[in-house]
């Protein structure tokens, strides 16, 4: 039976508001407590995301097997510092943060030998382009990655609140796998972070060279509409992934430049043929299941 009876959602956002009402729907029949600014847990109030609100987090985390920080990056960092200390030692904490490895260190700094006991890593691998409790989604986590960090992760194989919350996980319809700290970062500094700043870049370009023309806009078509659409993410959030990153997006980047500048040469030679195989190709790879350990 499921010890999980309470869950403390700080931060009732896309995501966090979006996995408490993924909860209910995967039957979850224990309170959801939000917490957040007082508009925000109004409307998750009045939308039925969340069963109480409580704006401060001291008070939010009373009596909650599990809590899960869905903040920006930075936020979670400083909550684990905040919150940490107050937490009882059977209380699990948790969070859904796109970098790991500053997280980590912080909660090792705060629950030190107990970390690994205390605190999960974890990283759905969902989203959308626009973020706050108005574009909640019940599914956006199903078919999804849920990423937890190892050594910490060890304790998915054991009984426990780790274990039942990875149970909720496959309830929402999100699949849990693990992966080592510094291969979670490197490879979403390049499938997930890279996008983001291209998509960014992209749009900032247009809007430097066409502006809002209204004609750019209707004859752009789907490939502009996908290339964009997540250019409209907010920059709190991807500062901090920025900060916490920088070497593995930095490197993606070099690389990025690089091959951009070994298009632009070749517009005109076989290369440019060679790299659309290369493009192809990788399309062409049949889709994987990565391990689950």
């Amino acid at each position: 039976m499921s010890q999980l009876q309470q869950l403390t959602i700080i931060g009732v956002g896309l995501i966090g508001g979006s996995f408490a009402l993924a909860a209910k729907k995967g039957g979850f029949a224990g309170k959801i407590v939000g917490c957040d600014a007082d508009l925000v847990l109004e409307k998750a109030l009045s939308m039925r995301v969340i069963d109480s609100a409580e704006p401060r987090p001291e008070q939010a985390i009373k009596g909650s097997d599990v809590v899960l920080l869905a903040t920006p990056v930075g936020v979670i960092i400083d909550l684990i510092e905040r919150v940490g200390p107050l937490l009882p030692q059977e209380t699990l904490l948790t969070d859904v943060g796109s970098t790991k490895a500053e997280i980590v260190r912080r909660a090792e700094s705060v629950f030190g030998r107990q970390s690994r006991q205390r605190f999960l890593p974890g990283h759905p691998m969902a989203g959308k382009a626009h973020s706050g409790i108005t574009h909640v989604d019940p599914d956006i986590f199903r078919g999804a990655v849920w990423i937890f960090t190892t050594p910490h992760s060890e304790a998915l194989n054991s009984p426990g609140l780790a274990a039942d919350f990875a149970d909720l996980i496959r309830r929402i319809g999100a699949r849990p796998i693990t992966m080592d700290i510094a291969r979670h970062d490197r490879l979403t500094g390049w499938i997930s972070h890279l996008p983001q700043m291209i998509s960014t870049a992209l749009a900032a370009m247009l809007m430097d060279e066409f502006g809002n023309d209204p004609e750019l806009q209707a004859i752009g078509g789907r490939a502009l509409r996908e290339m964009t659409r997540i250019a409209a993410s907010p920059y709190s959030m991807w500062r901090d992934v920025a900060h916490t990153n920088t070497e593995n997006l930095e490197d993606a980047l070099l690389r990025l430049e690089q091959r951009l500048t070994h298009l632009r040469e070749n517009l005109r030679g076989p290369a440019l043929r060679d790299e659309f195989e290369r493009g192809n190709a990788f399309r062409a790879e049949p889709e994987k299941n990565p391990p689950s350990k």
